[in-house]
């Protein structure tokens, strides 16, 4: 290390004293790229996120079940609800099946099992009434109220309809949107040498290198597994790129720290995406992550010391990190791991004591930005897995109540938000740091004043709570919002990506993910401009702070598992064509033609 640093040292020496020499280059630089980077950030983006949001998703067939008129329905996800209710899965409109009849699931060894929801017309296999569950097999009659249906597979001509049509959706080719980011970030590179000057170090550009480096080798390990679709991680490294940016122009002393968090957020996001390949694996260990979400919060809570007003912090030979974030991914994770037992609606009791549980926590260690945000992830993940408002609206307003004792008991609290709404009237109190926020903000205009050229990162957590402004202020209000709308599509790609996920794991978690992304960007960014109380929660992906950073790589991990177009993602298992059709062809001469429609005799010629 200290054989490369001698010579970029030696080189950035000779560059401060040729821009000492001839000030107006660097003047002429930082004028030009100021101009330059709006354009650079709008072309590393506009592929990966049109990619997202328009290319359709052709659901996966894993069978089907045909009418007695031949009339086949689809079964697209590996738990399907059949029912009369116009959200189920499988929609029958006979009177004499209810609104949730049955579910019939898939398991990792491709085993069926069909589950009878309490309905009042019965369910039945193959002439057998099915009490609670009972598993199936293809040709297997299956009664719903007296309405038989026969469990098929899908046809060899339907299943290679279907491939053709979903090689057709292949995601857009990323590699110009990762030259245009080495750019962005050799651009970057040289801005924070001519604004540091003769105090740049050749920590600066090592780090950039270092992270345009590990990209392209992360690109070119998964192209050679045939992966495609690298719209997520591009928005990553671009967010992680400006993080980098933000940590050397307030903290240059924790650039490898930062750099070091990125390298381990990746490392995350591989190793969980894997994880979350088997999903028998991810139903066995959700107690374990159950148990590792309260664990953190609990060592927090006894071993933490305080930082900013909560105690979230704990420190281990000089380094310190929140536990807290990283509860986030273990409390999802535990949260969304349902599988079949979705379809029971009093399926929450457990969910409801660990989140009542981590937000208790929370609230002791006085880190109620976090709490907030378990707290709408609990609404979202509840939502999904029982669809109750009843009992949504329930524990909202015993959340009101609870808050509002706690604010009685601890008023001291309320002070902390005093100044909410009103920040130019405490500018030198309570609203300090949001006044010289927007002070520094306006101060950056469209385009902004330079990396490195700002000012508020003397300002006390202005590269976490506050990074909105030093990306308003630095970077210009252009980058700085379309860094804020980025955290906006991966949400929006998890509620396209849902409507044909493969399990109720992969939507619920994704789903969760998002929303949490969303909400932790909007508590930052409206609570450092006043518009909401400041919580002290970070940017994802971009503020400085290393145990955020593996958070939100972490956290993007669950929305990788929800992509479902061919190839696009590595946290799912892949099937070959070949295979595929070959099972099809023999299940077909298995199951036979059970309504004398001539299907089977016409796939075996």
């Amino acid at each position: 290390m200290e054989a490369l640093m001698a010579p970029l040292q030696a080189l950035l020496d000779r560059i401060s004293a040729l821009l000492t020499a001839y000030p107006l280059i660097g003047e002429w630089y930082m004028a030009f790229v100021r101009f330059l980077f709006p354009v650079l950030a709008v072309l590393i983006l506009f592929r990966a996120v049109r990619s997202l949001l328009r290319i359709p998703h052709t659901p996966e067939i894993w069978g089907q079940l045909s009418l007695p008129n031949g009339t086949p329905l689809q079964l697209t996800h590996w738990e399907n609800i059949i029912g009369r209710g116009k959200n189920a899965d499988v929609y029958l409109n006979y009177p004499s099946i209810s609104r949730q009849h049955a579910a019939l699931c898939r398991g990792e060894n491709e085993n069926w099992t069909l589950y009878d929801l309490g309905s009042k017309g019965g369910t039945a296999v193959n002439g057998e009434p099915v009490a609670t569950s009972v598993p199936v097999k293809l040709g297997d009659t299956i009664a719903l109220g007296g309405v038989p249906l026969v469990f098929l597979p899908q046809t060899v001509a339907e299943r290679e309809e279907l491939e053709e049509k979903r090689r057709s959706e292949r995601p857009a080719s990323i590699w110009p949107s990762f030259l245009w980011l080495t750019l962005f970030q050799v651009l970057t590179c040289l801005q924070l040498i001519v604004s540091m000057g003769e105090r740049s170090t050749a920590a600066v550009p090592l780090a950039f290198f270092s992270l345009s480096a590990v990209m392209w080798a992360y690109y070119a390990v998964l192209r050679c597994s045939r992966c495609v679709g690298f719209e997520l991680e591009t928005i990553a490294f671009f967010l992680s790129t400006l993080s980098l940016s933000v940590t050397a122009s307030s903290a240059p002393e924790s650039l490898f720290k930062q750099l070091l968090a990125i390298f381990l957020g990746l490392i995350l996001f591989l190793v969980l995406g894997l994880f979350l390949r088997d999903l028998s694996r991810v139903q066995k260990n959700r107690w374990l992550m159950a148990a590792g979400a309260i664990g953190l919060l609990g060592i927090t809570l006894v071993l933490g010391h305080a930082k900013y007003g909560a105690v979230n912090w704990i420190s281990l030979g000089g380094l310190s990190f929140q536990p807290s974030e990283i509860a986030k991914i273990c409390y999802i994770f535990a949260g969304s791991a349902t599988l079949e037992r979705l379809f029971h609606r009093r399926n929450l009791t457990l969910f409801i004591v660990l989140t009542g549980v981590c937000i208790g926590l929370l609230g002791l260690m006085s880190d109620f930005g976090t709490a907030a945000i378990f707290f709408v992830t609990f609404l979202v993940i509840a939502y999904l897995r029982s669809g109750d408002w009843a009992t949504l609206s329930l524990i909202c307003g015993a959340a009101v109540f609870g808050a509002g004792i706690i604010l009685k008991f601890k008023p001291y609290i309320l002070n902390r938000f005093a100044s909410w709404g009103h920040a130019w009237e405490a500018a030198s109190t309570t609203g300090y740091q949001q006044t010289r926020t927007m002070s520094a903000a306006a101060s950056g205009g469209l385009l902004g004043m330079g990396s490195g050229n700002g000012w508020l990162h003397k300002i006390a957590a202005a590269d976490t709570d506050l990074v909105f402004g030093m990306l308003c202020e630095e970077w210009g209000l252009l980058i700085a919002l379309l860094a804020a709308a980025s955290i906006i599509v991966l949400a929006f790609f998890a509620a396209r990506a849902v409507r044909v996920g493969r399990s109720s794991f992969y939507t619920i978690a994704a789903c969760a993910a998002g929303s949490l992304l969303v909400f932790q960007t909007c508590l930052n960014v409206f609570g450092s401009v006043d518009l909401l109380p400041l919580t002290g929660v970070t940017f994802p992906f971009v503020s400085n702070g290393g145990s955020a950073m593996m958070s939100a790589w972490g956290l993007l991990a669950f929305l990788k598992a929800t992509d479902t177009r061919e190839n696009a993602s590595f946290a799912i298992r892949r099937r070959g064509q070949k295979r595929l059709t070959e099972e099809a062809r023999k299940r077909v001469d298995t199951v036979g033609d059970p309504f004398g429609t001539g299907e089977a005799a016409n796939e075996k010629n």
